[in-house]
């Protein structure tokens, strides 16, 4: 019995012997990481609301109202102004209508009203700035020149498309 015993130790030590710890190995690679970032615009606004008007006071009646852009940072960006849906509308003079009665009125970029907004063109424009990735405002102003008195009671509106080229 002890021979078996010390035949099974030694087995077990020549077993022992012959296996060999596994050598790991190592290697490195790297992982890309990559994003592309177009450049881009979105377009609000804020309507200009003069409230009401008395055509027969003798003043001009004017506000404001904004454009509101927001672009990706560093965008170069310009909003032109059309014409308004008003028939007969020029950049100079817009028309608002309420059925088939007219009111006349003017956009502007400055608030001194000297600078009639539009599309560049017509002696006319645009505002802009270069987006930093909040929303930058731009005001608006409007005028109603006096002198229409003319003009119907009623309640007018008008449409201006917005443009913004980046």
């Amino acid at each position: 019995m002890c021979h078996l015993r010390l035949n099974a130790l030694l087995a077990a030590t020549a077993f022992c012997g012959l296996a060999t710890p596994a050598v790991a190995g190592s290697t490195s690679g790297s992982l890309s990481a990559t994003a592309t970032i177009n450049a881009n615009c979105t377009v609000s606004t804020s309507p200009v609301a003069f409230g009401t008007v008395d055509p027969l006071s003798g003043s001009n009646v004017d506000n404001s109202g904004a454009v509101t852009v927001t672009c990706t940072n560093g965008t170069a960006w310009t909003a032109a102004g059309g014409v308004g849906s008003g028939t007969g509308a020029t950049f100079a003079t817009r028309v608002m209508t309420s059925g088939s009665n007219t009111l006349n009125y003017s956009l502007y970029t400055n608030s001194g009203r000297s600078t009639v907004w539009g599309d560049g063109t017509a002696s006319t424009a645009t505002v802009g700035a270069t987006g930093n990735g909040t929303a930058q405002t731009i005001t608006i102003y409007g005028r109603v020149p006096a002198g229409q008195g003319s003009a119907a009671p009623g309640s007018y509106s008008d449409t201006v498309s917005v443009t913004v080229t980046y």
